[in-house]
């Protein structure tokens, strides 16, 4: 059945994440059958906005399968138009209920951008623009008194959260209209659990206020 609310596509990745630490993974809807339904359309329940670190693969660590999920995925999941547009595109089109924003911990995103504000490390290329896009997330977290590495990875995945509510109108409406959720979770490499960092919106957890209408 579908997991056609917030709540229910949320308890679901929750579910497959504890059968993956279990591992007692069930490895759903990846036969010829669940290939062959998904031909001419797809309703997957959940977007993933996650790092693109090949450790943390979204359908294995939440053990789901074929047309689950809408897996959109940038080193230190750092937002851009296209990305934008690719969630807008699933929760809009595809009637996406929920939104996950999935860090990790040992992010070679958020360590060089450690590097760059510490040690005037500047990345070559486009791995800059990378370390431009996470540096202000470390730069507040600071300043409000967060040091470790877990506390800054936490931040910077709820700062993710917010700047897509802030810069996707179209998202936001469906939030505050209770279509949509957005959640932020973080994923430890030692034992593939994944902790929850906030909530905006109703997925059945405490969550954040949200965001005045302007």
């Amino acid at each position: 059945m579908p997991n056609s609310t917030p709540t229910s596509a949320w308890q679901a990745l929750r579910e497959g994440n504890e059968r993956f630490v279990a591992g007692t993974s069930i490895h759903p809807s990846q036969g010829a059958d669940r290939r062959s339904e998904l031909l001419e359309s797809q309703h997957p329940t959940a977007v993933i906005f996650g790092c693109g670190d090949s450790r943390v693969a979204a359908e294995i660590t939440f053990d789901q399968g074929l047309g689950d999920m809408f897996v959109v995925r940038t080193a230190g999941h750092v937002l851009d138009d296209s990305v934008l547009g690719s969630i807008e595109f699933a929760t809009d089109l595809l009637d996406v209920p929920l939104v996950v924003v999935l860090g990790h911990d040992s992010c070679g995103g958020l360590a060089a951008t450690k590097d760059a504000l510490d040690n005037g490390a500047i990345p070559q290329g486009f791995i800059r623009s990378i370390v431009e896009r996470v540096g202000p997330s470390v730069m507040q977290a600071r300043q409000q008194g967060l040091r470790t590495d877990d506390e800054l990875l936490g931040f910077h995945v709820m700062e993710t959260a917010k700047l897509i509510l802030e810069r996707s109108r179209l998202i936001a409406d469906k939030v505050a209209a209770g279509e949509c959720a957005i959640v932020g979770v973080t994923y430890t490499l030692s034992d593939g659990r994944m902790k929850l960092r906030g909530v905006v919106g109703d997925v059945g957890e405490v969550g954040l206020p949200l965001p005045s209408a302007d």
